[in-house]
């Protein structure tokens, strides 16, 4: 144990070098807690791997959005605060209710925080969510936030109303016309964190982030895509939202940006999908960080 205490304080003592003695206070806080509410490894282990630059949310298990206190693992994208802002901004928006319920897509879902969190803050019976995405471990964690947070699957095909908020993770590409098949359309919103960093910003990226979440739900534009400016999967989702009968009437598409980016995705929408009524939100940062579009 002494010898427990002595490691403990000389990784603190790094840890303060590192981050800052108020941040390092909290983020030990938050370890012990995570000691004590799980069988997490020991607090030595704890502070070695934060030093060592993984980021804290994958150490403690968990990250807050919202009231929710979802699971985080890697190599899934960790939930950001300005994701968390426009998602309740999103769900202060709108009144659904069990007679007129909503259906979400959410793209790129990851964790599936954005269509639990919607879950979550809606009336019982006013939401079916869905939640694609390209990666198994994102959709394994995703049903399982699902079963932390007491939401609910169903079965896309079922008329049958729910008493309860209900969340489908599906493992898919957004550019497979078959996954339609299973997931059934048209939508009352459509959301989406989706990649959208250029390659030459994520080279940039601190060690936290490109050593341990998952390039994939990072990187706007595959290695082999003509355009390098971060923004293909934006012109994915345009074709897919202008397809016939994709969207409902009064639709909302809400879409995360990158900085400097929410003009050109703007235009995308505009162009592509057809949807000349949009407008930008910004986050509690002062950037553009959500493009929202109606039908």
């Amino acid at each position: 144990m002494r010898s427990d205490g002595t490691a403990v304080k000389r990784l603190f003592t790094s840890l303060v070098s590192s981050l800052g003695r108020e941040t390092a206070t909290h983020e030990l806080k938050w370890m012990k807690q995570a000691l004590i509410a799980s069988d997490s490894p020991t607090l030595p282990a704890m502070l070695q791997r934060r030093l060592s630059g993984e980021p804290l949310q994958y150490i403690l298990g968990t990250t807050p959005f919202g009231p929710l206190d979802l699971l985080s693992r890697p190599p899934t994208l960790i939930p950001r605060p300005e994701t968390e802002d426009w998602t309740l901004r999103l769900a202060d928006m709108l009144t659904p209710t069990s007679v007129r319920p909503l259906t979400v897509l959410d793209l790129c879902t990851g964790s599936g925080c954005i269509p639990l969190l919607l879950c979550h803050l809606w009336p019982p019976g006013s939401a079916r969510a869905y939640g694609v995405d390209i990666s198994q471990d994102a959709i394994r964690l995703a049903t399982d936030n699902a079963a932390r947070c007491n939401i609910p699957s169903f079965q896309p095909s079922s008329l049958t109303p729910y008493s309860q908020n209900v969340f489908l993770p599906v493992l898919g590409d957004l550019r497979d016309p078959d996954l339609f098949k299973r997931i059934l359309p048209p939508f009352d919103i459509i959301t989406a964190n989706p990649p959208y960093i250029p390659k030459r910003e994520y080279d940039e990226l601190p060690v936290s982030v490109k050593n341990y979440e998952d390039p994939a739900a990072l990187l706007g534009d595959p290695p082999d895509s003509e355009e390098q400016d971060g923004l293909t999967f934006y012109r994915f989702i345009a074709q897919l939202l202008g397809q016939k009968g994709m969207l409902r009437d009064g639709s909302i598409v809400a879409l995360e940006v990158g900085r400097a980016q929410a003009d050109a995705v703007e235009g995308i929408l505009q162009q592509s999908a057809g949807l000349r009524n949009t407008q930008v939100w910004k986050d509690p940062w002062n950037v553009k960080r959500v493009v929202l579009a109606r039908a």
